[in-house]
Formats: structure tokens, sequence, C-alpha cells
């Protein structure tokens, strides 16, 4: 299945203009950098939620909801340092 929009993409892109292409190209890299996020997303609340939920109720107790919240926060801190890690890469890069 993969094989067969593959290889559909290759000739759509072979009779779209250079400009075309490269839109096309960048809508298909946003579009995998989306579903990466997605991904990682759905795999750090896993990893919330096994190392924070003992039993799964009506409501959390004040110990689970803390547990949560700095589960969270500590992935948002994470990612704000890699995310501006990466803009410094990419800057120095670019001069």
């Amino acid at each position: 299945n993969r094989k067969h929009l593959e290889a559909s993409l290759r000739r759509t892109m072979a009779e779209l203009g250079e400009a075309d292409e490269a839109e096309l190209q960048r809508l298909v890299a946003a579009e995998q950098q989306k579903a990466q996020f997605t991904a990682q997303v759905h795999h750090f609340m896993e990893l919330c939620w096994d190392k924070c939920v003992e039993k799964p109720g009506n409501c959390l107790d004040s110990r689970t909801e803390n547990c949560l919240s700095s589960c969270v926060d500590r992935f948002i801190d994470t990612t704000l340092a890699i995310t501006s890690r990466f803009a410094q890469i990419v800057q120095k890069g670019g001069q």
C-alpha cells in the first residue's frame, strides 16, 4: 500500500513543475512532522498514565492529579528546550 502510494506520488511529481513540486514536498514534510508530533504526544500520554494512574476511577485523587501535572510540565519544559536548541542549530547553520 505504501509502495503504491509512493509510486503514485512520484508519477504525480513528475507531472508537476519545479515550484509545484517544491510546494508539494513542503506540504508532505509538514504532514510528516504533524504525524510524528502526534505519535510523540500519544507515547508521552501513555508514559504519564502508566507512571501516575494506579487504578482508574470516576475522578482523580490529588496525588494522581499532581503526578500527571508534573509529568506534563516536564514534557513541556523538555519540548521547549529541544525546540530552542534546534532553532539555535538552524540559525547557526544559516549564517
